[in-house]
């Protein structure tokens, strides 16, 4: 997964607790990670400290950075700074080709362009310091 790199982050930082800090890590690092559960099988995200099938730890696991709109909806009003600057926006249910749901922003294409079922893959943006948020854009091939 890219990763770009030096452009200054004016959105509130995610949350950096300590189960999800190894997800916005490893994004920053160029990979992205979802949560696996050794016991059951069970595939999950967002992070969470317990398998939401039987309660096991899950162990995290790398995934391809492509995968389909499930859904997705776009922002053509919102007032506050800094999301105005980037008006209008789309935010979307990605499921990757693991299975596993996300939700992200679509870019690098027009709004309008996006549809469900459309192909994409992930690239992160370097929020901080060990911090990289996922974004979404169209898939150059499949």
């Amino acid at each position: 997964m890219e990763v770009v790199r030096g452009t200054a982050w004016k959105k509130p930082l995610p949350d950096n607790d300590p189960v999800f800090a190894p997800f916005w890590e490893a994004a920053a690092g160029g990979r992205l990670l979802y949560q696996e559960c050794p016991v059951c099988g069970n595939r999950q995200f967002y992070p969470r400290a317990l398998c939401t099938a039987c309660g096991a730890d899950p162990e995290w696991a790398e995934a391809s950075g492509r995968g389909t709109v499930h859904t997705f909806t776009i922002v053509r009003q919102y007032g506050a700074p800094p999301f105005r600057d980037e008006l209008p926006y789309v935010v979307a249910v990605i499921e990757l080709d693991e299975g596993v749901k996300m939700i992200g922003n679509v870019t690098g294409c027009d709004v309008d362009a996006v549809r469900i079922g459309m192909p994409v893959e992930a690239y992160a943006v370097e929020a901080a310091e060990k911090v990289g948020v996922p974004y979404w854009r169209p898939a150059q091939s499949r």
